[in-house]
């Protein structure tokens, strides 16, 4: 029998995300949904698609929590998107309600599993998950510096006109305005970029990256991004289950780490089967970990609006 990866949430990005996985042909998959029918539909669509696309992934779907029994890898990408009129402050009180319900239900029906989270406010949701579950910070994990850091590549590499696998880069920080783009360790084929593009183009590189999420929302005018996340959950998952031990920029838990403890933030991780085998601490030039620091305190206030 093969291992199962579940899903929760089956709107664009689990939905997208489970294609993916089930094209891999690893692992059995299962999706989850409140809405009656959706996931179900969803998994029975993706599974006729197995012989056109030779895969023989198992995908079940449904409204019961059961379906999840013993996942090694949990994707969590429940929750409201922000509409016109909703204030940050209402999407974040909104979607904490509904991850601390999926997160219990995770600790009830998969115990050992490594949980990532997708749903945002990121970091606050990735604490809140750590929070329900009880589990170590290994075991939780929030996807958002390899999306980040996956647009910034992209704008870069467009704007070289160089291939993206020649663009080295990390973004860290939180996921949104405050994020943090190491344009010091921003190298293309070894070269750093500040030798390749004047100061005023890679800053606007920098800024179009933090608006890389609000750019596709304009654009799209209902909805949001789902294949460039769906493509970075399942990195993530991938590396998980095959225990690459890969360094990912992703939000975890710090514990001293870059001089912060007990909020999570976006950094390098090395990933692999144990989930956050090592966070890893890079050198900072000062405005970068002034940024970073300044990304910190807006994670502590996305908590105390959590909190009510």
């Amino acid at each position: 029998m093969r291992a199962t990866v579940a899903v929760i949430g089956a709107g664009n990005v689990g939905a997208t995300l489970t294609q993916r996985l089930a094209e891999r042909d690893l692992v059995d998959l299962a999706l989850v949904d409140v809405v009656e029918g959706l996931a179900e539909g969803k998994a029975l669509d993706l599974q006729q698609a197995g012989p056109v696309q030779g895969y023989d992934t198992r995908i079940v779907g449904g409204t019961d929590y059961a379906l999840i029994d013993g996942a090694e890898v949990v994707v969590v990408t429940s929750g409201l998107a922000r509409k016109p009129g909703m204030s940050r402050d209402d999407l974040v009180q909104a979607n904490a309600r509904i991850i601390a319900q999926v997160a219990e239900a995770v600790r009830e029906h998969a115990p050992q599993a490594i949980l990532v989270v997708v749903t945002n406010p990121l970091d606050a949701m990735t604490q809140l998950a750590l929070q329900v579950t009880g589990w170590p910070r290994h075991r939780v994990v929030g996807m958002a510096g390899v999306l980040d850091t996956a647009r910034y590549r992209s704008f870069l590499a467009a704007a070289l006109g160089v291939s993206v696998a020649s663009v080295q880069a990390h973004v860290l920080g939180g996921h949104g305005d405050t994020m943090v783009p190491l344009t010091g360790m921003t190298t293309v084929a070894g070269v750093p970029v500040a030798k390749l593009l004047p100061p005023d183009r890679l800053e606007s590189i920098v800024q179009r990256t933090r608006d890389g999420g609000a750019e596709v929302v304009r654009l799209l005018k209902t909805g949001s991004a789902y294949y460039a996340p769906s493509a970075a959950a399942a990195q993530m998952v991938e590396a998980i289950l095959l225990d690459r031990r890969v360094v990912l920029p992703a939000a975890a838990m710090l514990e001293g780490e870059y001089g912060l403890r007990g909020v999570v933030m976006g950094v390098p991780v090395k990933l692999g089967s144990q989930g956050i085998l090592e966070v890893l601490e890079v050198e900072l030039t000062e405005p970068e970990r002034a940024a970073f620091l300044r990304s910190a305190d807006a994670a502590r206030e996305l908590l105390r609006v959590m909190a009510g």
